[in-house]
């Protein structure tokens, strides 16, 4: 199981020496920034499973980065930290996006139990965006996708997929004619938004196409889209 990633952005340096020992603890691993603009660039090219974000920072301050980051469409976990108990600050910073808030000065308890909380319900929602795709058996040409028993067959002969795989297939299978980018199917299927790991869904691709496809260099099912990324092929076109 991948360890989970957190990135703290925060200027005091006592409270993120004090938070990454805790969360270390936990098997999580972190990244720091100490300034708003230094936070926004990592959180904008990494990969992280939350997001521990100050209010009152240098260069950038914490709402501002919480905006961008949402107008970006990342939907990254955002825990913002406030040494301001005004309602208003509050309101405003879960009105920009972020996901949970904690006042200055906290127990180290409570910052666990808010982390754990906010990484559970993320696994949760994916857990449950995957239960509402159909989950009726899909037969497409000579394709049967089973979603119950995570079983694929090809012309009666089973097909072995990796679990990603398999959630791939199964996603392309349950949208024919819908075209997906390689960002939307990396959030969709991998849970996280992150530019330059277009990679991963190619090589992904690739593997599906040498399992399920007769030539996968001319391929019936998952079809490229030039310029977006992939489409799975419509009944008609497959009987074509």
């Amino acid at each position: 199981m991948d360890r989970k990633r957190i990135l703290i952005i925060e200027d005091d340096e006592e409270i993120i020496e004090l938070i990454e020992i805790n969360v270390e603890h936990l098997d999580y691993e972190t990244d720091t920034a100490v300034d708003g603009e230094t936070g926004l660039q990592k959180a904008e090219n990494g990969q992280y499973d939350l997001i521990i974000l100050d209010l009152m920072l240098p260069k950038l301050d914490g709402m501002e980065i919480c905006k961008r980051l949402r107008s970006e469409k990342d939907n990254t976990p955002i825990l913002m930290l406030t040494a301001k108990s005004e309602e208003f600050d509050k309101v405003m910073g879960l009105e920009l996006g972020a996901d949970d808030y904690l006042t200055k000065p906290f127990s180290i308890r409570e910052l666990l139990a808010r982390i754990k909380a906010n990484l559970r319900r993320v696994e949760v929602d994916k857990q449950e965006k995957f239960r509402e795709m159909k989950r009726e058996d899909l037969s497409i040409g000579q394709l049967v996708v089973e979603p119950d028993k995570r079983k694929v067959t090809i012309s009666g002969k089973s097909v072995s997929l990796t679990p990603k795989e398999f959630e791939l297939l199964h996603l392309f299978a349950a949208n024919p004619g819908k075209a997906f980018s390689r960002e939307e199917l990396l959030e969709q299927i991998w849970g996280y938004k992150f530019e330059g790991y277009d990679h991963t869904v190619n090589s992904h691709i690739n593997r599906l196409r040498n399992k399920i496809e007769e030539d996968p260099s001319d391929p019936i099912y998952l079809k490229t889209v030039w310029g977006i990324g992939y489409r799975f092929a419509e009944q008609e076109e497959i009987e074509e």
